[in-house]
């Protein structure tokens, strides 16, 4: 029997998209044939080795209109001659030559939405762009097969908009039976931001906060604003004293030893739309696997969250004095409730794992596929 193909397609870097490499190895483990096409950038490392098949574009263009008109025309292109059960888009960037590819062949679209594209800070603040996106949502949402995003509220919020169901398969991290490290002495550990250093991810108040914290901060990711964060940490002495270290892009495998050895982890969104509101980021789900207290926004997934699980302590503002004093209780201030935090990380990970949330995923594609074929 042949095995089904599915091809999933994403404007990242393949390298540092763990969400996908959690879909993409899960479903070929249960024995799908599974491609993953991404974006190959002028300082992309090799390919690391996965159990699906990878493929990466490489485009003149690198950001803006050109790039997203170059990439999706280079990724129809590419798709056109191929041949798949199943077609996912990963967000709306990539959601349109996906679709006509499955038209054509009469295959099923599937939309995976990592975010509310049309509601995230870089369109929002750009009313043109946002109508455009708009555009593409509301004919590409209503068309998919099977559409499914990261967290409960921002399912509600596409269920809303178009009255369809929309299920939930949560971006939350893989149980591995390794023994965590011991909980680090509060004191001597490092503060750790993982992500992407774009707007609206509370940075430049973090920095701003750190000549109170008795503590460092290492950043380990690079985006749009990472010129301006580093002019920034460097303005407050903040590199020269070695208090701010930032690592650049880290791939998955050490950034999960990175985060063992963090004392503290911080997950600070600004409300500048409803994709960063309604948000679920798998760091906060990374932070807990490692056994890791985090310092987190009061936004409303974190909040059920942390009311079920007590994993983190919710800030009301993202005031940089508000962030050094929490920072603060939690290195030097207040060990008792570290331990509790840590303890309560350590417990938590076995019930929010990928293992117990891939059979929703495996349960969905079983049934897209067996309904077509």
């Amino acid at each position: 029997m042949i095995a089904p193909r599915l091809y999933f397609t994403v404007t990242t870097d393949l390298n540092y998209d763990q969400r996908m490499q959690r879909i993409c190895g899960s479903l070929a483990e249960a024995g799908y044939e599974v491609w993953l096409v991404g974006r190959e950038w002028s300082n992309s490392r090799p390919l690391v080795l996965q159990p699906y098949q990878q493929h990466r574009l490489r485009c003149w263009f690198q950001r803006g209109k050109l790039f997203y008109l170059e990439y999706n025309l280079r990724l129809l292109l590419y798709l056109l001659p191929r041949r798949a059960a199943v077609w996912c888009a990963i967000d709306l960037d990539t959601a349109l030559p996906v679709w006509l590819r499955a038209q054509l062949g009469g295959q099923p679209f599937v939309y995976d939405a990592h975010e509310l594209f049309t509601e995230v800070p870089e369109v929002v603040a750009r009313p043109t762009v946002q109508r455009v996106w708009r555009w593409v949502e509301q004919f590409i949402v209503p068309r998919a097969d099977l559409a499914y995003t990261v967290g409960p509220a921002l399912a509600r919020v596409f269920e809303e908009r178009y009255q369809r169901p929309v299920e939930v398969v949560r971006n939350i991290s893989r149980l591995t039976e390794a023994v965590l490290p011991p909980t680090p002495p509060t004191a001597a550990g490092y503060i750790l931001y993982q992500g992407a250093l774009n707007a609206g991810r509370g940075l430049e108040a973090l920095l701003e906060a750190m000549p109170q914290v008795a503590g460092r901060l290492v950043i380990c990711g690079e985006g749009d604003l990472s010129e301006s964060l580093r002019a920034r940490a460097a303005a407050l002495g903040l590199l020269a004293s070695r208090q701010v270290e930032f690592r650049g892009f880290v791939l998955p495998d050490a950034l999960r030893e990175v985060t063992q050895n963090a004392a503290v982890g911080v997950m600070l969104l600004e409300n500048q739309g409803l994709s960063y509101y309604y948000s679920l980021a798998n760091k906060f789900f990374d932070y807990l696997h490692a056994g890791t207290p985090q310092v987190v926004v009061d936004f409303p997934e974190y909040r059920a969250l942390n009311d079920q699980y007590d994993v983190a302590e919710i800030v009301p503002d993202l005031k940089p004095a508000t962030l050094a004093a929490t920072l603060n209780y939690l290195l030097r201030d207040n060990p008792a409730r570290y331990q509790q935090l840590a303890e309560n990380c350590r417990r938590a990970r076995r019930e929010l794992s990928w293992q117990h949330e891939e059979q929703h995923l495996l349960a969905l594609y079983a049934d897209l596929v067996g309904r077509k074929f």
